[in-house]
């Protein structure tokens, strides 16, 4: 029996400043569907090389833009940030004609309080989020990694702390004291997903975790 082969989803980008080319690049290289709009016809004839279609669009337009066929796609995300009223009215817009998730980026906290309000299913705010990330790890030193899952909800990468060395998981206990779980180790060139409970934690292995911010905040924080 042949394994039923998965539909790729369809991704529209608006705006191919460095934000939205970057993310068109990524989702086209993992072999996603991708639609590239621009106002400027140079970033639109670029983004040929690294998306399934490309096309010049004045997104302020509404009729133009319901015209792009826009609520046949899963995911629009609108990086055009810089454009307050050109952002808000795109993510009217989608909402307005049905589609299924939009990701909208905002310049600053007000930007992306209004992107909220007028139906953005979600907004990144890509320069403080990178900030924050290069904050917390500058503040500690174990802390490799964050990826944020949600606004409640991260994974991180954390060294083994030296009181830790030669205990397991089970001994530990940290899902207990600490509401988190270990997602994985990380032990030279290996990462070991199915880690035994049991087995002694070595110096130099390095933790995936994950958790809420809180929990994962005071783990850290009793390790700094």
């Amino acid at each position: 029996m042949k394994t039923p082969k998965i539909k790729n989803k369809q991704f529209a980008i608006i705006g191919l400043g460095r934000f939205g080319s970057t993310v068109a690049k990524t989702l086209f290289e993992k072999g996603e569907e991708v639609l590239a709009i621009d106002i400027k016809e140079d970033a639109v004839t670029a983004a040929q090389d690294y998306c399934t279609h490309a096309v010049v669009a004045d997104v302020t337009d509404e009729r133009a833009f319901r015209a792009l066929g826009i609520e046949n796609f899963d995911v629009v995300i609108i990086a055009i940030a810089s454009d307050l009223e050109a952002s808000v009215l795109c993510t009217l817009t989608c909402k307005e004609i049905g589609v299924k998730k939009v990701i909208a980026k905002a310049e600053n906290l007000k930007h992306k309080m209004v992107l909220e309000r007028v139906g953005a299913d979600e907004v990144v705010i890509p320069e403080m989020e990178m900030g924050e990330k290069m904050g917390a790890r500058l503040a500690n030193p174990l802390l490799h990694d964050i990826m944020t899952i949600s606004n409640k909800y991260s994974i991180i990468e954390i060294e083994l702390p030296e009181s830790w060395e030669g205990s397991s998981l089970v001994a530990l206990d940290i899902r207990k004291k600490y509401d988190v779980n270990v997602l994985a180790v990380e032990r030279g060139a290996d990462v070991l997903v199915n880690f035994a409970a049991d087995e002694p934690l070595l110096k130099g292995d390095t933790l995936l975790v994950g958790g809420s911010k809180e929990m994962l905040d005071l783990l850290q924080n009793q390790y700094n």
